[in-house]
Formats: structure tokens, C-alpha cells, sequence
């Protein structure tokens, strides 16, 4: 009998406690099977490198295996479609990277909303882009280049790793302030883009710090600045563009992590807690800055804040240069 009134009087405080009271039991269990993070790129390089650790020090901290699920095409659009329409229970997450704030701007229609379809995590990563020329080309800071530019009346050429990704939308940036033209040479990824660029046959680029550090450091390709608002740690010596006589211009590169809308908020919380703790590690921090990238953690608001500052920004970027999706 009293084993009885026990049980009724656990599971009367259960119904009491509602939907926030079974959210908040979900969480403390949290997680009991694998966690799948999907990437909007294929296997290798930087997005890669650091799901891959955040994912290792998840499985390390809470036991359960974090699966990697790579589903590259569409500027991300696939991946990000994939995890908004996911069950929001925590155990499916979207690696974003900047593309995931310009998208819309990029797209007639997205079967997604890049705000309310997804619940911020934590950023996870940031790194500027290095505004790279051949060894051969007769410039040595941005402003020669632009004057080079001016000269040839829109003759120079420039990579990037495809049309309307932050490699692109770096160098419209820089024309829409400094009001000069070049030829916009789109390639599929970096590693082709880097070919043409090392043989002089293109003439600029503007590559991560982690794919570009590499060339620059072996003398192939000159860094004549960097994207970022300060000088990057890892290349001191080479100052920004806004400083070259560019004020405000700024482009960052940045990864995060999202679940879909919906999840509950206590699920938010742990997994927020236990990413901002990894990224604070500095084991972790050391890893990834000899990848040329920084941690960057953040609470989930400031992250969507963060997104939707981004999603204005690049907007105006976008339509000014009449930049399409393929």
C-alpha cells in the first residue's frame, strides 16, 4: 500500500510539473544514443577539422558517439533543409558556417528559415580570409593592387571557391568601397582555385587562414592583408585592408553550431554548456589555432543575434553586386 502511494504521488508530481517538467527530466538524461552533426561540406578541410574535434570531445565528455554526416550542394542549403526538418530532440545539429547568414540573400526561395527554423547552440570558430596575389604580380599592399586594377580597367581576375561564398563576396566588398572592377573567376573549392592562383594564372584570391597560411608562409603567394577589424596573431607582420585606407571593411569566416526550433530549451542549455567548456580547453584552443582558426564560443542568443546581423550585412554586399545562387 505505501509502495502504491509512493508511485501516485511520483507520478501526480510528474503531471504537475507539465511539459517543462518532462523537458527538464529529458535533459538531465540527455544524451542516451548518438548525436549526428551534419556538414554542409565533404570530407577535408576546415569546416571538417573542427566538427570532427568538437564532435571527438563531445563523445569523450558525455560517452555517446557524435557521427559526423557530410551533405555538401547548394551553398548548404541541403544540409541546413535537412536538420530544420529533423526532429527537435537534441540528437540531430547543423555545423553552419557563414553561408548559412548569406543564403537567403543568394536564393529566390529556401525551404527553411535560417532564424526561426533553428535554435542556437554556440559559435564555434572563427578565422579572417587572407587576401593572397601570386609572387609574380608586381603589387605589395591593397592599395597598389586596387590602383593596379583601376589601371587595367577590369582586366585583373580573382578565384573563389564558388559564386556567393565569403571568398566571392570578399572581394565584391572591397570593390563596392574602393570602386574599382576585376573578373570574378568562380571554381569548385579551393584546391583548383589555389592552382590557377600559384601559377600566376589568376590574380588574386582570397583563401581561409587555414588553407592560405600554407602558401603564404612558403613564399608561393603574398598576403598583401588580412580580412579581419585587428591583425591576425598568425600573421602579425601583414596588416588588415581597413587599415591599408579601407575603413569598416571586416570579413569573417565562422562556424556554429544549431539544432532545429523547437528543442527543448534545457537540451539547448547542456549541449551550449558542455561546447562552450570544450571550446575554453585550451588543448582545443591549440589545436585549432595551428589549423589558423580561433575558438569562439558563444550563449545561443548572442549566436542568432549574431546570424541575423550577418544575414543584413551581406544583403546589401549582395544586391549591389547583383550576385545570384547557382
Amino acid at each position: 500500500m505505501k509502495h502504491t502511494l509512493a508511485m501516485t504521488a511520483v507520478v501526480t508530481a510528474a503531471m504537475a510539473a507539465g511539459p517543462a517538467g518532462a523537458a527538464e527530466t529529458a535533459a538531465q538524461a540527455y544524451p542516451t544514443k548518438p548525436i549526428r552533426v551534419v556538414l554542409p561540406v565533404a570530407p577535408g578541410g576546415g569546416v571538417d577539422a573542427v566538427g570532427r574535434l568538437v564532435g571527438q570531445e563531445l563523445t569523450n565528455a558525455w560517452k555517446q558517439q557524435v557521427i559526423i554526416d557530410h551533405r555538401p550542394g547548394a551553398g548548404g542549403n541541403i544540409s541546413a533543409e535537412i536538420v530544420a526538418k529533423s526532429s527537435p530532440d537534441g540528437y540531430t545539429l547543423l555545423l553552419a558556417t557563414a553561408s548559412h547568414a548569406i543564403n537567403p540573400s543568394l536564393y529566390k526561395s529556401l525551404t527553411y528559415d535560417p532564424i526561426k527554423d533553428f535554435a542556437g547552440i554556440s559559435k564555434l570558430s572563427v578565422q579572417p580570409y587572407i587576401f593572397v596575389v601570386p609572387a609574380s604580380l608586381p603589387v605589395k599592399d591593397v592599395k597598389e593592387f586596387v590602383a593596379l586594377a583601376k589601371g587595367k580597367k577590369g582586366a585583373l581576375t580573382y578565384a573563389s571557391v564558388g559564386a556567393g561564398l565569403l571568398s566571392h563576396l570578399s572581394m565584391e566588398l572591397l570593390k563596392s568601397i574602393a570602386d574599382f572592377d576585376a573578373v570574378h573567376v568562380p571554381y569548385k573549392g579551393a584546391a583548383p582555385a589555389f592552382i590557377d592562383v600559384l601559377s600566376g594564372r589568376v590574380d588574386a584570391f582570397f583563401p581561409t587562414m587555414t588553407s592560405g597560411l600554407p602558401h603564404v608562409k612558403s613564399g608561393r603567394l603574398r598576403a598583401i592583408g588580412v580580412t579581419s577589424a585587428k591583425r591576425s596573431s598568425h600573421l602579425p607582420e601583414v596588416p588588415t585592408v581597413a587599415e591599408q585606407g579601407y575603413p569598416g571593411y571586416e570579413v569573417i569566416s565562422w562556424y556554429a553550431l544549431l539544432a532545429p526550433a523547437g528543442t527543448p530549451r534545457p537540451v539547448v542549455r547542456a549541449l551550449s554548456t558542455e561546447v562552450v567548456r570544450i571550446l575554453k580547453s585550451p588543448d582545443v584552443g591549440a589545436r585549432m589555432s595551428a589549423a589558423g582558426a580561433d575558438p569562439d564560443s558563444s550563449t545561443p542568443e548572442e549566436l542568432m543575434a549574431y546570424i541575423k546581423l550577418e544575414m543584413g550585412r551581406w544583403a546589401k554586399v549582395i544586391q549591389k553586386a547583383g550576385i545570384t545562387g547557382e
